[in-house]
């Protein structure tokens, strides 16, 4: 009998069943993976050869071992049947050479960027990967206890079947076909916008690279967008810069950001439920990350004597420079009153904290007696010291509001008080990614300067828009009711954004049998959900919360005939799940 040392292996998340399942990745040779009952018995390995060809091939039969399956970096020994073999593995041990003569790789988990190996993005995470693979499944006629895979965990409103803006898209057909402007099929002002902005792309084209800020004619489109929006506040395009989505402009200012090593490293406060965004970023770039938790009791509201015991609790053990706010907010839907934001900027102020407010979703607000206040307005109204001090980013994009136009990845991000020469640092680091993508450029021009009232396609734009915004206020108060009719299920108003952050209770029971498989609670919850109802969440432990508690994101883009039946569907899942464990 013979031993093998097999490197590279590793443990990969996959969701099956109500439960992810470790799979050891033996590459190039095997697919270690344990299978559900239905495809194997719970507790069995089974193997897959990865390559036609490989040197070991599938075992006849399974190889049946017993829970609880093995962690990341356990010692792992396989018996192959029909094979006179062992395989000793070793996930992550990447210090010997197989035994068959195979070079070590030169880039492997052991030698990969750490950082790297800590980002985690709940978004997109092992939920939705397996979303995809039952989607698959019903393509290929296996049968489910649903028709369909109903994906509520990402905010894509015209994945879910929003339809766009008129005037968006014939501006952008116009713009990459120019062919079509002297087509009559066009309306005189969709014509005039397509060729004001191919006049401000190099070449006339929309495949042109642009400068690496952004075409200067869509930044002081922007600048007239954020005074008109601010009640005449002045904005300089100069202080604004074009992005790929606010997604990369808030990664860029984080970069700006981050310094330091050990106790001086940059510590950067974030709300808590946060949008996963920000703590991969901070991962990424090795940052501390420095939670403050949002008020589920008072409506997910942000009080700054959290904001201080947070702060000073990470003093102790990193450089904490900047605060975070998602305004309204995400995953919570929570809409800042004017009196909470000054409060938080007379506190940054105080602490010398760089202010980063992300403000994607100011078009999406609700709740009566709700209204979106920007910090750069109420910053500018605060007057001096404030106004003339106070360091700012606000970030928005074309994804979200009435838009939603996802794909097309157009931002902007405008900075307030930053250090000339940073700033010069921050174009600097914008140049290397050359420019942002120019349809996307095109698109944001669209929404920061809409068809005026004198320009025919007004007033279909205005009714496409506001159509869209009630739609969206009338399903966040179906979602907000449905339920909190629900035993078991609390769900704080939506007043703003996409989406729905409620909590679940869970039978202790359920949480017993989520730790023996290794999952959070609230996983295995949403991935039962995923299997038995086709319908995708994501669970809150991806974004946050507190403990002891239990979440699930969704989103309320569904057109209405689907959103009410998802509702209930999901309550009664609740419920039956409860009666299960209890």
């Amino acid at each position: 009998m013979h031993s093998l040392w097999l490197p590279g292996a590793e443990l990969c998340p996959d969701g099956w069943g109500g439960a992810q399942r470790p799979r050891l990745l033996l590459q190039p040779f095997l697919s270690l993976s344990v299978g559900p009952a239905g495809r194997r018995e719970e507790g069995a390995l089974h193997f897959e050869p990865l390559c036609p060809g490989s040197l070991f091939p599938a075992p006849a039969h399974p190889v049946w071992t017993q829970p609880p399956f093995p962690r990341p970096n356990p010692a792992v020994l396989i018996f192959l049947p029909g094979l006179s073999s062992v395989l000793a593995l070793r996930a992550g041990d990447h210090s010997r050479v197989a035994m068959n003569g195979l070079k070590e790789k030169v880039l492997t988990l052991d030698t990969m960027n750490p950082c790297v190996r800590r980002v985690e993005y709940a978004v997109r995470g092992p939920i939705v990967l397996r979303a995809l693979e039952l989607e698959q499944e019903l393509r290929q006629g296996v049968k489910k206890p649903f028709t369909e895979v109903v994906r509520a965990n990402i905010g894509d409103a015209q994945a879910m079947g929003q339809k766009p803006i008129t005037f968006l898209r014939q501006v952008l057909a116009l713009c990459v076909h120019p062919d079509l402007l002297n087509s009559p099929d066009f309306p005189e002002d969709a014509r005039r916008r397509a060729e004001r902005i191919l006049q401000a792309c190099g070449g006339h084209s929309l495949g042109a690279y642009s400068v690496s800020s952004g075409i200067q004619l869509i930044r002081e489109d922007a600048a007239r967008y954020i005074e008109r929006r601010d009640g005449g506040i002045p904005a300089d395009p100069n202080n604004i810069f074009l992005s790929t989505g606010a997604s990369d402009a808030i990664v860029t200012v984080l970069k700006l950001l981050v310094a330091g090593e050990g106790p001086t490293r940059t510590g950067v406060l974030i709300p808590i439920p946060q949008y996963p965004l920000y703590s991969a970023a901070l991962a990424e770039l090795d940052a501390v990350q420095v939670d403050y938790y949002l008020d589920e009791e008072r409506a997910w509201a942000l009080d700054v004597a959290e904001l201080r015991r947070a702060l000073c609790q990470a003093r102790g053990h990193c450089c904490p420079r900047a605060l975070c706010i998602i305004n309204p907010g995400n995953p919570t839907g929570q809409v800042q009153a004017r009196e909470c934001i000054e409060a938080v900027i007379r506190f940054a102020f105080e602490e010398r904290l760089f202010l980063m407010a992300d403000e994607v979703y100011q078009d999406n607000v609700y709740a009566e007696g709700s209204r979106f206040h920007s910090f750069k307005k109420v910053l500018v109204e605060m007057g001096p010291p404030y106004s003339t001090q106070q360091e700012l980013a606000s970030f928005h994009s074309v994804s979200k509001g009435y838009m939603g136009e996802c794909g097309f990845r157009g931002g902007y991000v405008e900075v307030v008080n930053m250090d000339p020469a940073v700033q010069q640092q921050m174009q600097k680091l914008m140049s290397v990614r050359l420019c942002p993508p120019v349809p996307g450029q095109a698109l944001l021009h669209m929404v920061v300067s809409p068809p005026t009232p004198s320009d025919p396609s007004f007033a279909q734009f205005q009714a496409e828009r506001q159509a869209v915004l009630a739609e969206l206020a009338a399903k966040a108060k179906l979602t907000e009711q449905v339920f909190n009719q629900a035993p078991g299920i609390r769900c704080n108003p939506v007043q703003g954004a996409m989406y729905a952050f409620p909590r679940v209770q869970l039978p202790p029971r359920a949480v017993q049998r989520a730790q023996e498989l290794g999952l959070a609670p609230d996983m295995f919850f949403c991935m039962r959900l995923l299997e038995e109802t086709g319908i995708c969440v994501v669970p809150g432990s991806g974004f946050g919360q507190r403990e002891g508690t239990y979440h699930f994101r969704m989103t309320i883009l569904p057109p209405m005939e689907k959103l009410r039946p998802l509702l209930e569907k999901l309550s009664q899942f609740h419920a039956k799940f409860t009666r299960e464990y209890s």
